[in-house]
């Protein structure tokens, strides 16, 4: 395994890939004597630096020099400050889609509808339109996952819907232990703390997450639950579903509190109204599909100083298979992509789509300014302890998601992803925030790349954890799927790991699955528009 590594030959830092004692380190056809501890996954200087001098990394300015600084010095949050390079014109670069032989004629067994999209899985949703609602909703769960056999619950309404269910009024082990409905693989509750209050604004951004969720093709329908006052009416969110989603046909199921009146007798209509679309639900079954057919999230959280070079990357080549196989990917996380922002825009597709991504990163920018903070602000102190000290080389090596296939489209907040190849989704760096938006926008998996350990899942969209680093997946494998840290040691190639997570991901696809799924880590946090990083 090699002691340190330079990721691009413009760059004047290099990489500890194990912890490195003071003294002489060989370096090609050069020695550099290290004047401190460099700990692993932390970065020293290749050169003598001048204070204002840029620090380069992935090929581009990451930082400045805060202060006259020797070769063999460690940078730190001390001696070097973010700095983000400001895009210019549009140069366009050529891309060759990548040998896919091997793969174009290999399927998923996935839910076909009506639209033509294809999901994964088959979830029916209970959806609440303003948070008085969520009390009711704990109310159905406890109800319903116990009695359709989803988890072990208990609550009074599982006597009724077992009644209505098996037609019976006992209980049995094998009643509790059965799934009446095969072909449902899940039913999920989307609790939030939205939907009035607040501004118009928020509860509008609300409804097209939410009419995001019901469109994705891993929902086969939902219940929606409305108090009745709030500002996110029923009308509002139809009218939302009729323009951004006219083609999407699946049932829904409307029950409005202050119209019954009746709690109890709102909750019983809930169930047996459910119960009855669920039947028409179960007739849906699983069929092949291609794998253009599959939108996947690309995701970030926890990371650490390997992530960039490691699981990223791994998963960028992910990205580019499945693009050069008619596929959609989804890259999130706007302010981890501070500072590279014109490698994107010199692989937009055209001006107007360059343009587009620049105006929503730079509104982003400036809101978060005027909030008081700024990208540079986005690094967590797990981050920062780990190697990302800059928010420029935290998105340098975020970037390394989307792989280096053109960028086809870009999606402000909500807005479904349609185009084949590469997308970019305007979310916050937030793990939950931001994969709770790419579910919104249509994604029906998502790969989450973690260096330090993140139990993130989504409620719809099957997740899937790759570490950076072995360590990680050997400690925390109760949440981890596949390991990228062969890259690391030189055991994997960057090429390797990615092919191995496709195969999962066509695994998980056709019904195996994820830990995240095992652990039922559902989490689904709308983004509050403009107010988190």
């Amino acid at each position: 395994m090699a002691e340190i590594l330079k990721i691009d030959s413009n760059d004047n830092v290099c990489v500890a890939l194990e912890d490195l004692q003071p003294g002489k380190i060989a370096y090609k056809d050069r020695e550099i004597s290290l004047i401190e501890r460099i700990p692993q996954k932390h970065k020293f200087l290749l050169n003598d630096l001048k204070k204002g001098d840029h620090i380069k990394m992935y090929g581009v300015s990451v930082g400045i020099a805060n202060e006259d600084m020797k070769a063999g010095s460690l940078i730190t949050t001390q001696n070097i400050s973010h700095f983000a390079s400001k895009p210019t014109q549009r140069v366009t670069t050529d891309w060759s889609p990548l040998d896919v032989s091997k793969w174009k004629d290999k399927k998923f067994m996935g839910y076909h509808r009506k639209d033509g999209t294809v999901g994964t899985r088959n979830y029916w949703l209970f959806i609440p339109l303003v948070f008085c609602e969520n009390r009711n909703l704990r109310v159905i769960e406890e109800a319903l996952l116990k009695t359709l056999g989803y988890k072990k619950r208990d609550n009074k309404y599982e006597q009724y819907a077992r009644e209505l269910v098996f037609g019976q009024s006992e209980e049995s082990e094998s009643t509790a232990a059965q799934r009446p409905f095969k072909n449902i693989d899940g039913i999920k509750f989307l609790y939030h703390q939205g939907g009035c209050g607040g501004t118009r604004k928020d509860s509008e951004v609300l409804l097209k997450l939410l009419a995001g969720y019901v469109n994705n093709p891993n929902v086969a329908g939902a219940t929606i639950l409305s108090l009745g006052c709030q500002n996110a009416q029923i009308s509002w969110f139809q009218e939302i579903m009729s323009t951004s989603y006219p083609d999407c046909d699946k049932p829904l199921i409307f029950i409005e509190q202050q119209q019954i009146k009746n709690e109890d007798k709102m909750i019983r209509l809930a169930i047996e109204d459910t119960l009855k679309e669920l039947k028409k639900a179960n007739q849906i079954e699983r069929q092949p599909a291609p794998l253009s057919k599959l939108k996947i999230g690309l995701e970030c959280g926890g990371s650490d100083g390997f992530s960039g070079i490691s699981a990223n990357p791994a998963v960028g080549h992910v990205s580019d298979l499945v693009s050069s196989l008619g596929g959609i990917t989804i890259l999130s996380e706007f302010p981890e992509l501070n500072g590279v922002e014109q490698n994107l825009v010199n692989r937009c597709k055209d001006d107007a789509t360059a343009d587009k991504f620049l105006q929503l990163q730079h509104a982003y920018e400036a809101k978060a300014i005027a909030s008081g903070s700024g990208f540079h602000a986005n690094p967590s102190p797990g981050n920062i302890k780990d190697g990302l000290i800059t928010d420029a080389i935290k998105s340098a090596g975020a970037a390394k998601k989307g792989g280096t296939s053109p960028v086809m489209d870009v999606l402000d907040y909500t807005e479904p992803a349609t185009q084949p190849g590469l997308n970019l989704l305007c979310t916050p760096g937030n793990d939950v925030e931001s994969t709770t938006g790419l579910a919104g926008s249509g994604a029906n998996m998502i790969l989450f790349t973690t260096g330090l350990g993140t139990p993130t899942g989504n409620p719809i969209a099957p997740t899937i954890k790759i570490s950076s680093n072995t360590s990680l997946f050997d400690g925390m494998n109760d949440i981890i799927d596949i390991d990228a840290g062969g890259i690391i040691t030189g055991a994997k190639t960057i090429e390797k790991v990615g092919e191995e997570i496709l195969e999962l991901i066509i695994s998980i696809a056709n019904g195996q699955p994820s830990k995240a799924m095992l652990l039922d880590q559902d989490d689904f946090i709308p983004w509050k528009r403009d107010t988190s990083l």
